[in-house]
């Protein structure tokens, strides 16, 4: 689900933008100085039933509110600064090979990962580190075997993971799964 999906979800459901919750918060004494984020949680699913991932969007549009914006090229950068710069490289060539699907692939990155989405929804995820480059696919009904794994403790937005250890294990052998999963979104 896009981060947009997520404030749409909200505001049927509550007849509320992040707007309209910042002022309840403020009436609430919830936007002091030391105020956790926990504890805007706790009341945003208290007094409005929210789950957790609607109330931290809530929370994402607050803060996005009062950041600088950054570019998409930016954000993506952040993904592999410092140590995990040798996947860049990597990555620009998979989207290359995605973006084959069509023209309706995009990318939207989180500060933990980056979503690849297909008319703005996700069938796909990139997280690097140092070592290797994680893809989260979503592939319901595809049993768990060899180099796809089961993806719920390491990310519940996807159902499998194939880790890369090294740039030739993208192979034809994964784009295939990643077309799977574009074309059931």
């Amino acid at each position: 689900m896009s981060f947009q999906a997520y404030l749409d979800n909200i505001k049927a459901k509550t007849g509320k933008t992040p707007d309209d919750f910042r002022v309840i918060a403020e009436e609430n004494g919830l936007l002091q100085e030391g105020t956790k984020t926990s504890q805007i949680v706790a009341w945003l699913k208290a007094d409005f039933d929210l789950g957790r991932g609607h109330a931290m969007a809530i929370v994402r549009a607050w803060k996005s509110a009062t950041q600088p914006k950054s570019s998409l090229e930016e954000q993506i950068d952040r993904h592999f600064s410092g140590s995990k710069a040798s996947w860049r490289t990597v990555y620009d060539q998979l989207m290359d090979d995605l973006r084959q699907f069509g023209s309706d692939v995009a990318v939207s990155p989180t500060q933990s990962y980056i979503s690849i989405v297909r008319n703005g929804k996700k069938f796909a995820i990139v997280q690097v580190t140092s070592d290797r480059m994680d893809l989260g696919i979503k592939l319901k009904g595809i049993p768990v075997e060899g180099r796809l794994e089961e993806a719920d403790k390491w990310n519940a937005m996807v159902t499998h993971r194939v880790r890369i250890d090294d740039p030739k294990e993208i192979d034809p052998e994964v784009i295939a799964w990643l077309r799977q999963a574009y074309d059931k979104v």
